[in-house]
């Protein structure tokens, strides 16, 4: 390792192996490997709360996870959420998760739909970070995980709403992480490729099947559906989200499937377009 890139290495910071640890939308997909990932894995010892908008609904609970009522989408509900999580203890792990997946052209996102989703994608986040913030800071360690998508980095058509909200996600992590660092709490974003969860059955859309944009639209959602049924695992996001948590030296941005690995190298050497091109190429348009 150069002199140069050695300077430049994220800084160790104090592990985390114990505390309260926080995951939203802990009831399915990745929210739900990631809270098993953090209850089963050896050598550590945190109390799990998962957030879910309904506990009782809860198919599947995962013994040593509490549950706990958070709708992101309602500000005192948000209050509640994390008034009850300090009431547990001392948050060491948050991982931002929960979220709505949204599809429609740009012309046609109704505007309670763009409001709703960027309360739910993003400031509903950050108003959970906020308010569990000063409890890790002054306890001098802590990791907090964004899950953004892939989509954040590289930007697909129909899909401007949520490419926007996983961007802002990103902002926020990237831009606060060296705020947070002097206090020992290391903030990271988390960026997906395709992953298989079902979430394409509970995507919301937003389009004129008979407009102008409607083809090419249903063109692009059938490949997305495809690649998604053929994604990774949750659980395998879970992995990389855990090995986040646990590093001493967290970094600025992790990823997997889709091809990360080739993804983001490729992306440094080659004009935007051309990513853009081949995203867009890969989902039918």
């Amino acid at each position: 390792m150069t002199k140069l890139s050695h300077a430049f290495r994220s800084p160790k910071l104090p592990s985390v192996s114990d505390g309260v640890a926080i995951v939203t939308g802990a009831s399915s997909g990745i929210g739900l490997a990631t809270a098993a990932a953090l209850v089963h894995h050896q050598g550590t010892n945190f109390h799990v709360i998962g957030s879910t908008r309904d506990p009782a609904k809860v198919i599947d609970p995962i013994p040593g996870v509490e549950y706990l009522q958070l709708d992101l989408e309602q500000p005192d509900s948000i209050a509640r959420f994390c008034e009850q999580v300090l009431e547990r203890g001392t948050p060491s792990v948050l991982v931002n998760n929960a979220g709505e997946s949204q599809s429609g052209p740009l012309e046609e996102l109704p505007r309670e739909a763009l409001e709703r989703l960027m309360q739910v994608n993003v400031i509903g986040h950050v108003d959970v970070t906020q308010r569990l913030l000063p409890a890790m800071r002054n306890a001098g360690r802590g990791r907090i995980v964004m899950v953004g998508s892939m989509l954040g980095s590289f930007p697909l058509a129909y899909r401007s709403s949520y490419v926007a909200s996983k961007a802002a996600i990103k902002g926020f992590a990237f831009a606060s992480r060296r705020e947070l660092r002097p206090f020992g709490i290391g903030m990271m974003a988390m960026e997906p490729g395709s992953i298989n969860t079902g979430l394409s059955s509970r995507r919301t859309k937003y389009v004129d099947e008979k407009g102008v944009y409607g083809r090419e639209f249903f063109t692009m959602l059938r490949k997305l559906d495809r690649n998604e049924s053929m994604g990774i695992t949750p659980e395998r996001v879970a992995d990389v989200i855990l090995e986040a948590i646990l590093d001493e030296r967290p970094k600025p941005l992790y990823a997997t499937g889709s091809a990360a690995s080739v993804a983001f190298p490729f992306s440094r050497i080659v004009p935007e377009e051309t990513m853009h091109w081949i995203i867009n190429k890969k989902h039918g348009l």
